[in-house]
């Protein structure tokens, strides 16, 4: 930007090109921290990662860290992960079971699962002082929270457009498609969780998830090997090759394949991909699960369930969501080049457990750690925030790919072609509006 021109982070996002201090910039980042990631509508967890009283978990919002709990009530609180005492953390494990209450190292207060004060040791120190009641002495509940079908939410800000607004239909879109998979129309997470440190920018990563140009160029090798070895299968068995191999062949689908695909923005940066994959083959596990859903809903019902057309949706700015894969990768920033990546995967409750297993050859396959798929993106994500990180070489990043061509109807932006940029366009839009929320106090 010029020097000595007063400066605005709308100016930074224009209608199809963006600067680079968005991804590289420190007083950037620290103000997403306070008008994004401290104000909107933070994913925190699923409640079946609690589920007997005194279990907990521990997160972090922003920079903020939090606690999720299941109180002897059955209810689930969001908590700051401090003690009103002297400050300490309240948690110092990831997850576990509290008991009846939380105990603070260092001097021994003790929390009820909803933060309230439930003991005090030598507490005649404190006769006539202090009022217990006084919420000075408790926990901090965080100011806002919310649950979904099952996905708790939390938002630091006492203002603010309650959880479903925010979600809206794009977003609400993501654990409905779970949930309805569901006989029972409810999810259980599965209680392991992949942990990728990437060293770029929180957005680079939301950015790739609906990225429909680079997945036959950037993992056409993975894709290339795992078609050839879906052929000797074939060869060597006359069966088809188990579906985790086609996962990764789809990864050599031609352009004219991913053009053809859909993307759709909402309000709040929500976006969708259209589905690509093959989910209904006629196999045995297929046509139980189809059984079990129409059993449990009619037949018309279970076709239109399992007909979702949706692969992918980003629920800005902090999920990336695969719903027909029961999949979840939670974004916790650490820093303008750094950025915390959760990978979380669910079984649907009454589901036959072949549908499980499918996710979970998905979960092992394509977004474990260890997947080449994976370490082809860690390595792209690195490469870019080296360049943007430089202070020569140009200070733009191009969104030009079919701008001006959105269809753009009640609200809803519709893509002309799958390779559109428009998902970028759609994120930045949002992240303009909530930064200039920010501006203006």
């Amino acid at each position: 930007m010029p020097d000595g021109q007063e400066v605005h982070y709308g100016d930074y996002v224009q209608d199809d090109r963006v600067h680079k201090a968005v991804y590289a910039d420190q007083a950037v980042y620290e103000s997403e921290l306070d008008n994004i990631f401290h104000k909107k509508w933070i994913y925190i967890g699923h409640e079946s990662q609690v589920p007997n009283p005194g279990d907990y978990w521990t997160t972090w919002v922003g920079k903020e860290r939090m606690i999720m709990s299941r109180g002897s009530d059955g209810a689930v609180h969001v908590l700051y992960n401090r003690c009103p005492h002297r400050g300490s953390l309240i948690c110092n494990n990831e997850h576990g079971n509290a008991g009846k209450a939380f105990r603070c190292a260092y001097h021994a207060w003790q929390f009820y699962m909803d933060g309230s004060v439930r003991q005090v040791p030598m507490k005649q120190g404190y006769d006539g002082v202090i009022d217990y009641k006084d919420p000075q002495f408790s926990m901090v509940r965080a100011e806002r929270q919310g649950n979904y079908r099952g996905f708790i939410f939390a938002s630091l800000s006492t203002e603010g457009e309650d959880l479903e607004t925010y979600l809206g239909q794009g977003a609400r879109a993501a654990f409905d498609d779970i949930c309805n998979r569901s006989p029972q129309g409810e999810a259980e997470i599965v209680a392991n969780c992949f942990r990728i440190i990437q060293h770029s920018n929180w957005k680079i990563f939301l950015e790739n998830q609906l990225d429909a140009v680079h997945p036959s160029i950037t993992h056409h090798s993975t894709g290339d090997a795992a078609a050839a070895m879906q052929k000797k299968y074939k060869d060597k068995t006359g069966d088809d090759a188990p579906m985790g191999y086609q996962f990764l062949a789809d990864f050599t689908l031609p352009f004219e394949k991913w053009d053809s695909l859909q993307t759709v923005g909402f309000p709040n940066g929500h976006t969708q991909l259209t589905g690509y994959m093959g989910l209904r083959p006629r196999d045995p596990v297929t046509l139980a699960h189809e059984a079990v859903l129409t059993e449990a809903y009619g037949a018309e019902r279970m076709d239109e369930i399992l007909s979702t057309n949706v692969h992918h949706v980003i629920v800005y700015p902090c999920l990336s969501v695969q719903p027909p894969l029961q999949q979840l990768r939670a974004v916790r920033p650490l820093g303008p080049n750094k950025t915390l990546t959760e990978i979380w995967h669910f079984r649907l409750k009454g589901a036959p457990d072949g549908i499980y297993e499918r996710a979970l050859a998905y979960y092992y396959h394509v977004n474990s750690p260890s997947t080449m798929v994976n370490a082809d993106d860690l390595n792209n994500f690195r490469a870019i925030q080296e360049g943007l990180a430089m202070v020569g070489g140009g200070d733009w990043v191009s969104l030009h790919r079919n701008a001006g061509q959105d269809i753009i109807a009640d609200d809803v932006t519709r893509s002309v072609t799958g390779m559109s940029e428009m998902p970028m366009r759609n994120m930045f839009s949002a992240w303009k509006q909530f930064m200039a929320e920010g501006e203006r106090g």
